[in-house]
């Protein structure tokens, strides 16, 4: 049964895989950053980091007002696209380490490296994060990532998570928490994902589809009993999804 489930995920994964190496040779920036406006390369890089500083710099006065993550050693930016968020990682963390799964999304994440060599942009084609060691990051940061995969691999993930963070640390997690009850969130929650697959292809032009489901906040507790929500903030969710960002303490290292 394991072996079976590992068999899925990985097809799973090598899907997510192809459509975000596609994503990431195409459009990167506007992959990691969805703005109408911002298509066919209308990114500039500085604007693309300062929209990455405007959203680390909150998040971390919130972990400082909840007493979490008090060490500043050693950071994972889980699902680091383009290096948007690990750039402002940076500024408040002596390492960090951003995990993507594709190659071209790294290659531009390098290109916009301005941490002066204290970033390391690593690939990673697991299911899993068994490249880190248990209890090695002081954070694990991942915002709007879990959503685009499948759902075992996302829980898979999670786990992960509180099995890497030292003792003490912290898991920041934004996630899609439900649909709105708009016509673009019915569609997503109703209709099937061949078919939202086809509509972004087709209608919207994306070079590669993006996955999307919500992840709520019970199951994101239930699947981290090594560790405490603290905070549960609504921060941004457009027309059609209501975003959560959990701020959550790893109690201790998993078993």
């Amino acid at each position: 049964m394991v072996t079976s489930i590992v068999g899925v995920m990985s097809v799973g994964l090598e899907q997510v895989r192809r459509d975000w190496t596609r994503l990431g040779s195409t459009e990167p920036l506007w992959a990691v950053c969805v703005d109408p406006a911002k298509r066919d390369g209308g990114w500039d890089d500085d604007d693309f980091l300062a929209s990455g500083r405007s959203d680390i710099d909150p998040a971390i006065a919130r972990l400082d007002e909840l007493g979490l993550a008090a060490r500043r050693g050693r950071v994972l930016d889980f699902g680091c696209g383009a290096g948007r968020l690990s750039n402002a990682l940076a500024a408040h963390f002596d390492r960090v380490v951003g995990v993507d799964i594709s190659a071209p999304m790294l290659e531009e994440a390098r290109r916009l490296d301005r941490s002066g060599g204290r970033i390391d942009f690593v690939l990673n084609e697991r299911p899993d994060l068994s490249m880190f060691d248990s209890d090695s990051f002081d954070l694990v940061y991942t915002d709007l990532v879990l959503q685009h995969l499948p759902t075992d691999l996302a829980e898979g993930y999670l786990r992960e998570f509180a099995r890497v963070v030292r003792p003490g640390g912290a898991l920041v997690v934004g996630v899609p928490e439900s649909e709105r009850r708009t016509f673009k969130g019915l569609v997503f929650k109703y209709a099937p994902w061949p078919l939202v697959a086809l509509a972004q292809r087709v209608i919207l032009r994306y070079p590669a589809p993006m996955r999307m489901h919500t992840l709520r906040t019970e199951r994101v507790a239930e699947l981290l009993p090594n560790a405490r929500i603290t905070a549960s903030d609504e921060y941004w969710g457009g027309d059609h999804w209501r975003h959560l960002r959990h701020y959550i303490e790893v109690t201790e290292v998993p078993a």
